[in-house]
């Protein structure tokens, strides 16, 4: 490609791709399944130079690793980076191994999928559910667990003392004792998930927190619901409850039980923080009719401030 006009002659890839293995010491050469009807003059063209001394590379073929909701073609990932679609090759909404990297995927994770996948020689596509359970399973095991409140809603203790601040003790990982225990602060005012109460009396399926209904906060106290305070648009901005100081989390108390678990933040030790969203970047990605730039998912990140 250097000599321009000089030469109008270029070597095909049949003849490029044996060759460079060879030269290279290539063992096995891993290809898709369009290339099969290659092999024939992949094997040619290495016997024309192939000496008994040096390795003679194979070609394999098999089918490539499709997933849902996505895109695994390189002219598309390109376009998709071309046109600011995504933030770049390292985007973690990408298919690529610094995309999923960014994300959050282990090395473990990845190579634990590939081994449950398997390999095919049949065309196929992988639920991306398969890809997000294997890490979802590596790092219930290995990762210290935080507590975040994406959505806040101020949770009002009246009867805790004012200006006083207790540390509780959380563990890091209930699977992996060998990450210990943290501190959470906890005082008269905390935030909870916005999702997490309901004004209304609940049904038998709510487990969450409600009005005249009792919950723990995790690694707390059992607290109940009183009343609430909303501002002139009727949207709820505080709730009021009560706590029974017998029921601190690890002191044994099993006189009730309580409607469930909800997490929750000290409102007033705690940091910023802003949490990146991710959803599948294709919908509807089986309809081959529909040009997939049309099918780019426009929720696939989300960007939410919040507190840790």
């Amino acid at each position: 490609h250097r000599t321009g006009n000089d030469w109008c002659i270029y070597p095909m890839y049949d003849w490029t791709h044996g060759e460079s293995d060879y030269l290279e010491q290539i063992s096995h050469s891993i290809c898709t399944l369009e290339f099969k009807s290659h092999r024939d003059l992949y094997d040619w063209y290495i016997d024309q130079v192939f000496d008994s001394e040096k390795l003679r590379p194979k070609q394999r073929e098999f089918a490539r690793r499709n997933l849902s909701y996505t895109v695994m073609s390189k002219r598309k990932l390109l376009q998709l980076v071309e046109e600011k679609i995504v933030n770049g090759w390292d985007d973690p909404r990408m298919p690529t191994i610094s995309g999923l990297r960014r994300r959050g995927y282990t090395a473990e994770s990845i190579r634990t999928f590939s081994d449950t996948a398997g390999i095919s020689k049949r065309d196929n596509v992988t639920d991306v559910a398969l890809l997000e359970h294997c890490i979802k399973d590596d790092l219930n095991k290995t990762a210290p667990r935080v507590m975040a409140v994406l959505n806040p809603v101020k949770l009002v203790i009246t009867n805790y003392p004012e200006n006083e601040v207790e540390y509780l003790d959380a563990e890091n990982n209930r699977e992996n004792e060998a990450l210990g225990i943290r501190q959470i602060p906890f005082s008269r005012e905390v935030f909870i998930e916005r999702e997490d109460f309901i004004e209304m009396k609940p049904n038998k399926k709510w487990k969450r927190l409600a009005l005249d209904v009792e919950v723990r906060l995790m690694h707390a106290y059992f607290v109940k619901a009183n009343k609430v305070i909303k501002d002139d648009d009727d949207k709820i901005m505080e709730v009021h409850c009560t706590y029974d100081p017998l029921t601190k989390s690890g002191s044994g108390f099993t006189d009730r039980k309580p409607n469930g678990n909800i997490h929750f933040v000290d409102a007033t030790i705690n940091k910023q923080a802003e949490f990146r969203l991710f959803d599948d970047l294709v919908l509807d990605f089986e309809n081959k009719d529909i040009p997939f730039t049309e099918k780019i998912n426009p929720e696939s990140l989300i960007v939410k401030q919040g507190f840790i």
